[in-house]
């Protein structure tokens, strides 16, 4: 994805932070099969990616994955395909658990996981925001990031900036890093 990796130092501030005041952080990632259903090979609309395994399903070069962090896999069964990190995995029950109220959601891709993950995340009962900084979209249209804001803050989610943030930090929350 062009651009990308422009996130991952903002991301990494936010991952320092919640780290130094111990509020949980969560990642999710895209944890395919060879053969899953999203994927051109298999009459999908992708390319292969993300293949559990595989050096192309790691997280992103640079990107600090605390040692405590929870990691939350998606899309693991060939036929099912999950854009939202709250689809097929146990995100919102371990949420709970946690005593997480409030979701900062950053990551890839604006116009499909993070979008759907927050509008999960808001259906589920949490205060969503999307930190407009740490995330990039696809854009196979060029307003499909813009489309997906729309559609996110549509459904009640917020938007801030990392710098906002770490400004402003307080109560419990958590960061979903979505591929």
């Amino acid at each position: 994805m062009k651009d990308g990796d422009k996130i991952v130092q903002p991301i990494n501030a936010l991952v320092d932070c919640f780290e130094a005041v111990r509020f949980p952080i969560v990642f999710t990632r895209d944890w395919h099969p060879k053969n899953h259903c999203s994927f051109r090979s298999q009459g999908g609309v992708w390319p292969a990616h993300a293949v559990r395994n595989t050096p192309g399903a790691r997280f992103q070069p640079g990107l600090r994955v605390p040692k405590n962090a929870t990691i939350i896999s998606k899309a693991e069964a060939k036929d099912f395909e999950a854009y939202s990190g709250f689809e097929g995995t146990d995100l919102k029950t371990r949420l709970k658990k946690m005593g997480v109220r409030d979701l900062y959601i950053t990551g890839l891709a604006t116009d499909y996981c993070v979008k759907n993950t927050t509008i999960d995340a808001v259906k589920g009962g949490f205060r969503v925001f999307v930190v407009t900084d740490c995330v990039k979209g696809v854009n196979l249209r060029r307003t499909d990031s813009a489309t997906a804001f729309r559609s996110m803050v549509g459904a009640g989610a917020g938007t801030t900036t990392s710098q906002r943030l770490l400004r402003s930090l307080g109560g419990r929350v958590a960061v979903s890093s979505s591929s």
